[in-house]
């Protein structure tokens, strides 16, 4: 069908023409940009996993980046604290020659002092000064923040290798110790408290102690007169009347007279005013003694008795009588002389002299005698207060009177003597000592009699072992001579001999040395063991007797090459190491022994770890210290010695935080703690490093073993804090770095799947459109030639 107003084939020609046309310009566009991706419309899907893929792409780039920037800053880390460890070798050996203080003079000390002084300086300075990029490394200002919880206190050496603190910023850490570490433990029982040998000793007692004493001696002046009531009688016709003073004395010595009362007068009695007895009545009247009697004993201080007749007066009245024999009562007078100086001088006669008429009583010495002699008139009343005063002018005699009597006239008062002083004597005592302690030293001590002037000796019985002493009783042998024969046997000491008294017609009394002891407890036979301990093992040879103690200073002494240390309780022996856990041994082995030793057979034990859980996760126990490595922890801590519980702190900041993935999340950071390496930081237990300066406890005059113990602890700290950042870099940080390049290569590679062109493809299909355009074009020129084809017809 020919048509002219639609182009049919045209159009067709046009619609292809310009398919080939897209077709060669997206060619074209991924060969010129080498992209098969260049617009959203190219691949929906495929640009949006291209995008995700360049987004992880870039990120990853970066984390490589920040690894080898975390790598390089470790390795600057690293290299400074190489050249800590560098110098601390080198104070160690400086330390180590110190110590051979006996080869070295005390200026070659002082140089090698003046080495460590400088070289803790270097290990200040490059703690302040290793940086990166302006960061300090090495001053602490990377090492972890913590805050203590409870029983934090038994938590030391804490150290804080990498945390994951996560997005809050902190995390806690809970360690429960459910079982404690323990040391290495043999006991050695039997080791009762050593009672050393005690040396015998007696005591002879040669001559009398004494104390001086004064003489003295009471003379009697006047004796004691009793008190006597006075009486009488009196004549009445047949009776007798006994009249008597009621109460005794001189008083009732009275007269006593009649008195005629007249005419009817009534008998009466009254004392006249001489004190006498005046009885009336009518002399002229038959008067009875009856009556007299009752008259008489009407007076209140006499009485009367013995009118039993009734006889009768008349006329004549009865003779006048008196009433005697009343005696007032009188005490002794005494006069007590005492010598005023003690000692046997003052014993002296005291004997009385009659001077005669009107002598002067006086008191003197005889020459001769050296009696006291006592002049007074016999004859007169002498008072005993004038004899007193007599005997006290003497020299060196003193005289009391007690007492107010006299001597009676014509006779001389009682001859005596002072006795009883006694010159001071101090008894010799000789101390006699068995020179060797011990029980054979209880030996007696015998005096013999040698007979006359024998010799002093002493001598050992051979059969008895006693003491026998030889001398002549008779004779008057001093106490030193006694004690130097003593002195003088082989095995005995005496002293003690001093104011030389003398023995004479008696022997010394028997004795016999007592006390000696021998020596008891400790060791109880000759032993010979070795004791090794993780550090090293030493011999010991300890003698039968040794105490616990002596014991204990000889294997403490080298503790220090054993690793063992030895403590008393009550009779045992405590060997325990100086380590905990299953690396710490105690090992008492018994090379030889003498019978009845308590050292026994010997043994050997280890210690236990530690058996604890960090935050619930099991942490591995190395004696008291445990530690745990995980992704989000990784710590070593020492626990107090015995602890068991729950111990807390928390992690609240600090550390180096390196971003070592492509996403900001936690689990692709790492946190490291680089602790301070300065001078005040270094160490541990045994000190800090700072120590070992000039002046300070363990400075090489002062003392170089303990400045070995910090260096050493200094030194290790050191190593660990290498090696741990150099395992974090090449256990995470170059594994990292590897991960991320693979990584990297991979998604690159799938990236450029996806949207890079394959230039083999676009080059065919480039060719292809070029030969589509040039045919659609050649076909639309054709189909555009068809409708002229109709004027053919009309011509």
């Amino acid at each position: 069908m020919t048509r002219i107003n639609t182009n049919v084939p045209s159009l067709v020609a046009q619609n292809r023409l310009q398919a080939s046309n897209r077709d060669l310009q997206t060619s074209l566009t991924r060969l010129s940009t080498g992209l098969r991706i260049n617009s959203g419309s190219d691949d929906p899907a495929g640009l949006i996993a291209s995008e995700a893929l360049r987004s992880e792409i870039t990120s990853l780039n970066k984390s490589i980046s920040n690894t080898r920037r975390a790598s390089q800053i470790i390795s600057t880390a690293d290299s400074a604290l190489g050249q800590v460890s560098s110098l601390l070798n080198d104070i160690r050996g400086l330390v180590v020659e110190a110590a051979n203080s006996g080869a070295l003079s005390p200026d070659e000390i002082s140089a090698n002092q003046l080495q460590v002084d400088s070289s803790l300086e270097a290990i200040n300075r490059i703690a302040q000064t290793t940086t990166f990029q302006g960061r300090k490394l090495l001053d602490g200002s990377l090492d972890f923040i913590t805050t203590n919880g409870t029983g934090a206190s038994n938590i030391q050496n804490l150290k804080i290798d990498q945390a994951n603190l996560g997005g809050t910023g902190s995390v806690g850490v809970t360690v429960n110790v459910s079982t404690a570490a323990t040391r290495a433990a043999v006991d050695v029982g039997g080791f009762n408290a050593v009672v050393p040998s005690v040396a015998a000793t007696g005591t002879v007692s040669v001559g009398t102690a004494a104390t001086a004493a004064a003489a003295t001696t009471t003379l009697n002046i006047a004796p004691t007169v009793t008190a006597a009531a006075a009486s009488g009688s009196v004549s009445i016709g047949a009776d007798t009347l006994t009249i008597t003073a009621n109460t005794a004395g001189a008083a009732g010595n009275v007269a006593v007279t009649f008195i005629d009362a007249g005419a009817a007068g009534a008998t009466t009695a009254a004392i006249g005013s001489g004190g006498e007895i005046e009885i009336s009545y009518d002399f002229a009247a038959a008067t009875s003694s009856v009556d007299i009697e009752a008259a008489i004993n009407t007076l209140s201080d006499y009485s009367a008795t013995g009118s039993g007749v009734d006889s009768t007066t008349a006329s004549t009245p009865p003779a006048d009588s008196s009433l005697t024999g009343g005696v007032d009562a009188a005490a002794a007078t005494t006069i007590t002389v005492t010598a005023d100086t003690a000692g046997a001088a003052g014993n002296r006669a005291i004997n009385f002299i009659d001077g005669g008429a009107s002598s002067a009583t006086s008191a003197a010495f005889n020459s001769t005698t050296g009696a006291i002699e006592v002049t007074y008139d016999f004859a007169a009343a002498t008072a005993a207060s004038a004899i007193q005063t007599a005997i006290d002018g003497l020299t060196g005699f003193s005289a009391t009177v007690s007492g107010s009597g006299s001597t009676t006239a014509a006779t001389g008062a009682t001859s005596g003597a002072t006795t009883g002083g006694v010159d001071a004597n101090v008894a010799d005592t000789i101390t006699v000592t068995a020179t060797t302690a011990g029980a054979a030293g209880n030996v007696a001590i015998n005096f013999i009699d040698g007979g006359a002037s024998s010799t002093t000796s002493a001598a050992i019985n051979s059969t008895t072992g006693a003491i026998e002493v030889t001398y002549d009783f008779a004779a008057a042998t001093s106490a030193s001579a006694i004690q130097t024969a003593i002195d003088g046997l082989s095995g005995f000491s005496a002293t003690g001999a001093t104011t030389g008294n003398s023995i004479a017609s008696t022997g010394v009394t028997d004795s016999t040395l007592t006390g000696g002891t021998n020596q008891t407890g400790g060791v109880t036979a000759n032993v010979v063991f070795e004791l090794a301990g993780r550090n090293g093992s030493e011999v010991f040879n300890i003698s039968s007797g040794t105490s616990l103690n002596q014991v204990l200073a000889q294997i403490n002494l080298v503790s220090d090459a054993t690793g063992v240390t030895a403590a008393a309780n009550g009779s045992t022996l405590e060997l325990r190491s100086s380590d905990f856990g299953t690396e710490a041994v105690v090992d008492l082995r018994i090379l030889t022994q003498g019978a009845g030793g308590n050292f026994g057979t010997g043994g050997r034990d280890t210690g236990d770890n530690i058996v604890a859980t960090v935050n619930g996760r099991s942490a591995n126990g190395v004696g008291n210290q445990l530690s745990i490595n995980t992704a989000t922890l990784d710590i070593t801590a020492d626990l107090a010695a015995g602890f068991t519980g729950d111990a807390s702190f928390t992690i609240s900041g600090g550390g180096a935080q390196f971003q070592l993935g492509p996403e900001v999340v936690s689990n692709q950071q790492a946190r490291v703690g680089i602790g301070s390496v300065n001078a005040a930081r270094l160490g541990g237990v045994a000190g800090k490093l700072f120590q070992l300066g000039s002046g300070e406890s363990a400075a090489l005059g002062t003392d170089p073993t303990l400045a070995s113990r910090i260096v050493t602890e200094a030194i290790d700290q050191v190593t660990s804090l290498r090696g741990r950042l150099g395992a974090f870099q090449a256990t995470t940080l170059e594994s990292n770095l590897i991960s991320l390049n693979d990584t990297v290569a991979n998604l690159q590679e799938a990236e450029s799947s996806i949207r890079d062109a394959d230039f083999a493809q676009e080059s065919a299909n480039l060719t292809r459109a070029q030969i589509l355009v040039q045919s659609g074009t050649n076909v639309l020129a054709l189909a555009n030639q068809n409708p002229q084809n109709v004027l053919s017809l009309l011509r």
